[in-house]
């Protein structure tokens, strides 16, 4: 039997099939873009192509979209679903989860693996992936070349957390003639300055922490946080399929 594990966020959709034995069997992942019914169904062809039988697997969806997937035996919160993956990745037990998505950041406080608290940043995508975006399209970047850029920066900052305000700060420094890996600084310090600023409020300073989500791969970002939250962020390539890998995990729990 296959565990199937499908996360359907705001901004990506992924994939995550573990077998009997807790091995990769398929990972993937794709745009949500506007219709998380639509994604839901790419999906399910994407696993009659790779020739999983959904009958014959446990399915459990997980993130906004998660009910959505009419296929799926089941649905579990994100919350429960990234704390699982990351304990799975990481092999931890205790400390904090900081999982940077779309339009969200949430911070996971684990205690013996499983959850004990967490919090999510409010409406506002200040210190989300999209912001990220729509920062680096204003400046002609990728998401990735505005992270590498921004460890040549400095001696500059975006004070307004509201994304719309600091695009038009961005656009003003432009404007002003600024050098690009300085604004690229200043909008990397400010995710992360709002990260930490959640984080504080669950204490996780000095604890064992991981990262999750569609960032957990900037290396700028892990060091910038590891430096501020004073402790050193770990993160793992397939910790953006950590919510996919939870809810396949939780379909296995339940077997």
């Amino acid at each position: 039997m296959n565990y199937i594990g499908i996360d359907i966020g705001s901004t990506c959709a992924k994939l995550a099939v573990l077998d009997e034995e807790g091995r990769t069997v398929l990972q993937s992942v794709q745009p949500t873009g506007w219709s998380s019914v639509d994604v839901a169904k790419s999906i399910k062809e994407k696993l009659l192509s790779a020739g999983i039988c959904i009958e014959k697997s446990r399915c459990v969806a997980t993130g906004y979209g998660r009910i959505s997937v009419p296929y799926a035996e089941k649905t579990v919160t994100e919350i429960t679903c990234h704390a699982r993956g990351a304990v799975w990745i990481h092999e931890m037990r205790d400390g904090a989860v900081i999982d940077i998505g779309g339009q969200d950041t949430k911070i996971i406080r684990l205690e013996d693996g499983r959850v004990k608290d967490f919090l999510m940043n409010d409406k506002c995508s200040a210190g989300t992936g999209r912001f990220l975006e729509v920062m680096a399209a204003t400046m002609g970047l990728g998401p990735d070349e505005i992270c590498e850029l921004a460890r040549q920066g400095g001696d500059t900052t975006i004070s307004s957390m509201c994304t719309v305000f600091a695009e038009s700060e961005v656009i003003s420094l432009i404007g002003r003639g600024e050098k690009k890996e300085n604004i690229a600084f200043a909008v990397v310090e400010s995710i992360v300055d709002k990260v930490v600023s959640q984080s504080s409020r669950l204490h996780v300073e000095d604890e064992e922490v991981c990262l999750t989500g569609g960032l957990c791969e900037c290396a700028y970002l892990k060091e910038t946080l590891s430096k501020k939250l004073r402790c050193q962020v770990k993160a793992d390539s397939n910790g953006r399929f950590a919510g996919a890998i939870g809810a396949a995990l939780m379909g296995m729990k339940g077997r």
